[in-house]
C-alpha cells in the first residue's frame, strides 16, 4: 500500500484528536508528507474516525490530485498541500476545532505568550486569520500567511491548525495550543495576564530546538 507507513498514523491521530476532545464528531482533519515521494496521506471526508482505516485515508501530490484512495479528501486539503509546497520545514498538519483555542478563534483574538510553552510553535504569538469559508483557497492562503514564522496559528471563526516537522510534534503543538487557549481564558476572567516577552519565548525555542535536535539522533 502506498505510504503505508503514513497512512496508519493519519488513523493513529485522529482517533487521538477524537479522544484528547480535540474535535467532535468527524470535525477536523490530519495529513503527513512524505518529501522523497512528494506525496501526502490526508484523512477522507465526513468519515467517522473510530471507523477509519489505512486504506481510507487519501493520497495526493501537491498539485491535489488523487493518486491512491478511493475516498474524497477531506474538504480542507487546499490548507495541509499550501503547508508542504510553500514550508519545507512542515512534514504534518493538524487541523482541529478544540473548543477553548476555537473561542480564541471566534473573538478575532491572537493567542499570547500566558504560558512558556507556547514556544512550540515557534514563536512568542499564535496569530488569528480573517474568517473565510471552510475548504477554500482563500482559507488557504489566509492560513499560510498567519503562519510565516510559526508552525500554529488560528483560523478566525473556524478552529486551530498546528504543523510541525513531524506528526508527533504537530499533535502535541494542537494539545499544547489548547492548553494555552484554556489558560489565557482563565487568566482573563480574573484580569490582565503576565504575557511573557519575545526574548523569554526565544530562550524557550532555542532549549526546545536543542532537546528536539539531540532526540532526533
Amino acid at each position: 500500500m502506498l505510504l503505508q507507513e503514513e497512512r496508519q498514523n493519519v488513523v493513529e491521530y485522529c482517533r487521538k484528536l477524537d479522544a484528547g476532545g480535540l474535535t467532535t464528531g468527524t470535525g477536523g482533519n490530519i495529513s503527513i508528507f512524505n518529501a522523497k515521494d512528494g506525496l501526502a496521506a490526508i484523512s477522507p471526508s465526513s468519515m467517522e474516525y473510530k471507523e477509519m482505516t489505512a486504506e481510507d485515508v487519501v493520497v495526493m501530490d501537491l498539485d491535489a490530485k488523487v493518486i491512491d484512495g478511493d475516498l474524497r479528501p477531506s474538504s480542507e486539503f487546499g490548507m495541509h498541500l499550501i503547508c508542504y509546497r510553500k514550508r519545507r520545514d512542515i512534514k504534518a498538519v493538524v487541523h482541529t476545532h478544540s473548543p477553548k483555542a476555537t473561542t480564541l478563534a471566534v473573538m478575532g483574538w491572537d493567542l499570547p505568550a500566558v504560558h512558556y510553552m507556547i514556544a512550540l510553535s515557534g514563536g512568542a504569538t499564535i496569530r488569528c486569520t480573517p474568517y473565510r469559508l471552510f475548504g477554500t483557497m482563500e482559507l488557504a492562503e489566509e492560513a499560510i500567511k498567519a503562519l510565516e514564522g510559526s508552525f500554529a496559528c488560528l483560523l478566525g471563526n473556524h478552529g486551530t491548525l498546528a504543523t510541525g516537522p513531524d506528526i508527533s510534534y504537530a499533535y502535541s503543538l494542537a494539545e499544547h495550543m489548547e492548553f494555552c487557549a484554556d489558560i489565557y481564558l482563565r487568566a482573563k476572567m480574573l484580569g490582565d495576564p503576565n504575557i511573557l516577552s519575545s526574548g523569554q519565548i526565544f530562550d524557550v525555542v532555542e532549549k526546545f530546538l536543542s532537546s528536539y535536535s539531540t532526540q532526533r539522533k
